[in-house]
């Protein structure tokens, strides 16, 4: 088997249209493509982050289903455990998320590299990362 990196990475959400806008309006997330799946009563939302060459490689896919039970516990529950996104400015990041109402842990240093680091939450209560590159 040979793998050449990540395809997507697939969230559900309790509410499409406040998760559409976070990933769109507040995280700068693209839209590649939005379908409603009549059978499901479900949208699929394709979205990725616009980079200085186009497109980038990965992609996330937004679904919405009727009654989608919670997450079972957090932080450490088994599965996915976060998604990590590379900012640049770490600090100015903060500032953004925070001016959008949205809660920031304080910033934490990576003990292994060294890199400064921070939590926050999609509208769903799943852990995101950012992480200074």
């Amino acid at each position: 088997m040979q793998l050449s990196g990540f395809h997507h990475i697939a969230l559900i959400c309790s509410d499409y249209e406040r998760s559409k806008r976070f990933y769109t309006e507040i995280l700068g997330f693209q839209v590649l493509q939005e379908t409603y799946r009549t059978a499901k009563q479900s949208y699929k939302l394709d979205l990725a982050l616009p980079v200085e060459s186009g497109i980038s490689a990965y992609r996330i896919e937004l679904f919405s289903f009727p009654a989608p039970p919670p997450r079972p516990s957090r932080p450490e529950v088994c599965g996915l455990r976060h998604l990590a996104f590379a900012t640049p400015d770490l600090d100015r990041s903060v500032v953004y998320l925070e001016s959008q109402g949205i809660s920031v842990e304080p910033i934490r240093v990576d003990e292994l590299t060294q890199k400064r680091f921070t939590f926050f939450q999609d509208p769903d209560g799943l852990p995101l990362e950012l992480y200074e590159a």
